[in-house]
């Protein structure tokens, strides 16, 4: 039987879905002897509470953002503690039944309820290490610390600064910088001929309508728009079949569920995209000019910040800036466009997943490692 490393997600959101596959990829990759198990636990312990849990929060933050602040604010003082609350302790079980039969010699969570259960269990029995990938930046939830993980890995000295002054311990925190696909560390592919621009709808389909009709002079002048519309595929297939039957065929390119982002991301000019943890850093790592189009409040004001503060991507508060700022990216040669690229070179880590990969392993060996100069504390 192949040693064991236990990968925990769940899918509220992309950001920690992303975390956990390309955690695993790298695990893959540098310790090919082992099995790497991903599990959504929440989804497979209880998949009609998740299946509806997923839906409300997918609707509040495309279409609730204020109520969604609201629970979001309520979540920090809510007790998540297995003692009072009843729907955690099939999860416990469940945990536990996994650590019997697999034997994991280390745990990584890229979400944060799991070091709640793991708290728990804690108190009964011995638990391998606990690896927590936050995938919020600078605007960290307290949920996150609600129980205590052996090593937090964070994606930036800002996030790292913020945990310690939480009151975690130096020694506890890494700054790896986010696990994106290890595709960004491959070869990328050519450029487009033509200015070309990358659009990740997100937002309600009226929005959306509104926001192709701001880009439609900019297509009109050759510029090509590709649309990757995975899951929002049958809730915006009216608005986006509307537009297009507007418009010669080759001026815009609608994909479905796709692998190709990252390629995408580093063969386009410009994204217009959502302030999602996984998308802007998978940005940073490609390089690639972001107008930011939507921020869910609370969780995601952090990773716009980071990115708006170094001068990486321009924020629009409503279709028409965004097809304005998509303009002004790529007015002039792209000069905009190319300055935001170098200012992207010191915060660009498409090896974040190989970095937190490392953590992992050396934490399983019970070897501590150096903090990693090129992005975080110390030489």
């Amino acid at each position: 039987m192949l040693p064991v490393i236990l990968v925990l997600t769940a899918g509220f959101g992309d950001g920690h879905n992303t975390a956990a596959a390309s955690v695993a990829d790298a695990l893959r990759r540098m310790s090919p002897g082992e099995e790497i198990v991903v599990s959504d636990l929440i989804s497979e312990v209880q998949p009609k509470v998740s299946s509806i849990l997923k839906s409300l929060y997918q609707v509040a933050i495309t279409h609730l953002p204020s109520s969604w602040k609201a629970v979001y604010r309520w979540l920090g003082q809510m007790d998540l503690s297995t003692e009072q609350n009843a729907l955690l302790k099939p999860l416990v079980t469940a945990l536990q039944r996994r650590l019997t039969e697999q034997k994991p010699r280390v745990i990584v969570s890229t979400y944060p309820l799991y070091a709640g259960l793991l708290h728990a269990l804690r108190k009964e029995q011995a638990v391998p290490p606990l690896v927590t990938v936050i995938t919020d930046s600078t605007s960290i939830h307290k949920i996150w610390l609600m129980a205590p993980s052996d090593l937090y890995c964070v994606a930036d000295v800002e996030s790292d600064q913020v945990l310690m002054g939480l009151g975690v311990e130096p020694a506890q925190t890494r700054v790896t910088g986010f696990p994106v696909s290890l595709q960004f560390t491959e070869k990328p592919p050519a450029p487009r001929s033509v200015p070309s621009l990358l659009y990740l709808p997100s937002t309600p389909g009226r929005h959306v309508a509104a926001s192709l009709e701001a880009l439609r002079p900019l297509l009109l002048t050759g510029v090509k728009l590709t649309l990757p519309v995975g899951k929002h595929a049958s809730r915006l297939y009216h608005v986006l079949r509307r537009f297009t039957d507007s418009l010669p065929s080759d001026m815009v390119d609608i994909i479905g569920w796709t692998q190709q982002i990252p390629d995408f991301l580093r063969s386009h000019d410009v994204v217009i995209c959502k302030a999602g943890g996984a998308i802007l850093h998978e940005v940073m790592a490609a390089r690639i000019p972001a107008v930011i189009d939507y921020v869910v409040p609370g969780q995601e004001e952090g990773n716009a910040d980071y990115l708006l503060s170094r001068h990486c991507a321009l924020r629009s508060h409503s279709p028409e800036q965004t097809g304005q700022a998509v303009a002004k990216l790529l007015a002039d040669g792209r000069k905009l466009a190319r300055q935001m690229r170098e200012n992207m070179l010191p915060i660009s880590l498409p090896d974040a997943a190989l970095r937190v990969a490392h953590e992992v392993l050396a934490l399983a060996e019970g070897k501590p490692t150096p903090e990693i100069s090129s992005s975080g504390r110390g030489a």
